[in-house]
């Protein structure tokens, strides 16, 4: 079966070039396995993988496979952001279709993912979806938290350390301390944002090792893991069990009510639409939160939360949080690692710390994770992740303060007063606008590290960060770069934001807005190479922001 490119006179350029990088012709009788690496050098959550793949490759040796590596961008969204960060999203799809340009030119077998922030595992996911052939997911593994002597922080102490040391609640020194000493070691950011949300969420659909996001990168478990995968991938390779093998509605399903369940990131919104979407299936925002809606919460991590992402592992890891939603899951579907998502529930025997991972009945909250709102200022809906929100801020209501640019409201943050109750309006930094659709994650954690999180709301066309909290409102559909409603709010106007009912309205009426959209004018917000493309063809952040997996024209 695997031999036939030998037998192939007319293969001959392959074989005579496989055999130029060291392979044998008794190796390419084997399944071939692509190991995707996302290392780099300047990214600690993929830092680790240029060692690790090593550990895989051997497993795939031993399996009787033979491996073959190559790599793909792997951006950090913390060093981006700002400016660098209209590059960010537009790589998720990027990724995916290099991936599958080179497993489809070079014909890989079976592959494995070697995955963990924020862009590029749901990437990574989208590829796997489009190729549909044996494959599985890695992640590095938890960053280890900095230990101050008083408590334990990790990256998103850092974000909000920067309103901290503007309002004078810690001291110059403390900040430089904190910027040398939080991001205390490689691997994945020791939060419950975008990147682990997604990378427990891999798990949870049956792809990747079980706690293979939440235990320590510095770990021997880690590497054992790896070479656990690269026996695996040559054994499914046999087997012909291709990703849909694996990942349908149903497991997807699961996924997203996991993340729910445990106070996951708001980006998921982008990806779990997307990623479905690329499988072909029928799933909107509308679907995402019927699935979510009613699921409890019975776990929140850093941000939203004093608990790490090493916290989590310790107090039972991924399979105490499917335990604990037990009866919410479909059973029967099938995991990589080996037997179903029953096996798995039926299995689980760890100690679990009930102070981290709640039960059912004591759950932190009953009525799902997120909240999709809409109203005349949404009317294709946004998100806010509702258990991140102080519920004295589930209902809010005040006047607009507008801003056309992240800069423009970064500098009004840093340098003129914010009056309690406003509501911050940051618009034009949609998917098409930013264009990119930019996160505001700084200025996000800014208004926590303030104090301002439980009387000031701040909403967007753009995105947050997975780990962002407070009353954020983002994904606001149509963007203003389209003509959608946001782009017709002025300063004072008065929005009502409504978590519990759902809504987000401005006091004006359709003809008003009819009339202020007229006059509106786009700032100018330039577009050049690969980001006007995207800008030319990304579709809605409410249909996942999909550029190269968009539909047929």
């Amino acid at each position: 079966m695997y031999g036939e490119k030998l037998k192939d006179k007319s293969r001959a350029y392959y074989v005579g070039l496989m055999n130029s990088c060291g392979y044998r012709n008794k190796d390419l009788k084997k399944p071939s396995v692509g190991i995707i690496n996302s290392f780099t050098d300047v990214n600690p959550g993929h830092k680790v993988f240029r060692e690790l793949a090593q550990y895989v490759k051997e497993g795939v040796w031993a399996a009787g496979g033979a491996p073959g590596e190559f790599n793909v961008p792997a951006p950090c969204d913390g060093m981006a952001q700002g400016s660098g960060m209209h590059s960010i999203l537009p790589q998720r799809d990027l990724i995916a279709a290099s991936i599958e340009a080179m497993v489809n030119a070079h014909e890989f077998d079976g592959l494995v993912f070697l995955c963990s922030c924020d862009k590029i595992v749901p990437g990574m996911l989208m590829a796997a979806a489009a190729l549909d052939k044996p494959s599985i997911f890695l992640t590095a593994g938890s960053m280890i938290p900095y230990d101050d002597g008083e408590r334990e922080l990790v990256t998103p102490d850092l974000k909000e350390a920067i309103g901290e040391v503007k309002v004078g609640k810690i001291t110059e020194e403390a900040f430089e301390n904190y910027k040398e000493n939080i991001c205390y070691s490689c691997g994945t950011c020791s939060m419950y944002g975008t990147a682990n949300t997604m990378g427990v969420f891999a798990e949870v659909i049956g792809v990747c090792p079980i706690d293979s996001a939440t235990m320590l990168n510095a770990s021997a478990a880690k590497i054992k893991q790896a070479r656990d995968v690269g026996e695996r991938i040559v054994e499914l390779t046999y087997e012909g069990k291709t990703f849909t093998h694996f990942v349908n509605k149903t497991s997807i399903s699961n996924g997203l009510k996991h993340i729910s369940a445990t106070g996951g990131s708001s980006n998921a919104a982008l990806h779990v639409v997307a990623i479905a979407k690329v499988l072909g299936l029928d799933f909107d925002l509308k679907l995402f939160d019927e699935i979510q809606k009613d699921i409890p919460v019975i776990a929140k991590f850093k941000p939203s939360s004093k608990y790490n992402m090493y916290d989590y592992y310790k107090a039972g890891g991924v399979g105490a949080t499917l335990k604990a939603i037990e009866r919410y899951l479909e059973r029967d579907v099938e995991m990589v690692m080996g037997g179903t998502m029953g096996d798995l529930l039926d299995g689980f025997n760890k100690k679990v710390n009930t102070e981290i991972i709640h039960t059912e009945e004591n759950a932190l909250h009953k009525g799902g994770c997120f909240s999709v709102l809409y109203g005349n200022l949404a009317p294709k809906g946004c998100v806010v992740k509702k258990s991140g929100v102080d519920e004295s801020m589930y209902f809010h209501r005040g006047p607009a303060v507008v801003f056309d640019s992240e800069e423009d409201l970064r500098d009004y943050m840093l340098n003129k007063t914010i009056k309690p109750g406003s509501v911050l309006v940051i618009r034009y930094e949609g998917p098409k606008g930013g264009p990119g659709m930019r996160e505001l994650s700084i200025p996000a954690a800014m208004l926590v590290g303030m104090g301002l999180h439980t009387s000031v709301a701040m909403i967007t066309d753009g995105r947050f960060s997975g780990a962002s909290r407070g009353p954020c409102v983002g994904h606001i559909s149509p963007e203003a770069w389209e003509g959608g409603p946001i782009a017709a709010v002025q300063d004072g106007d008065m929005i009502t934001i409504d978590l519990n009912n759902k809504t987000i309205n401005v006091d004006l009426t359709d003809e008003e807005i009819e009339e202020r959209l007229k006059k509106a004018v786009k700032p100018n917000h330039p577009a050049k190479g690969f980001l006007r493309a995207y800008r030319n063809n990304v579709s809605g952040a409410d249909e996942g922001a999909v550029w190269l997996y968009g539909k047929d024209k």
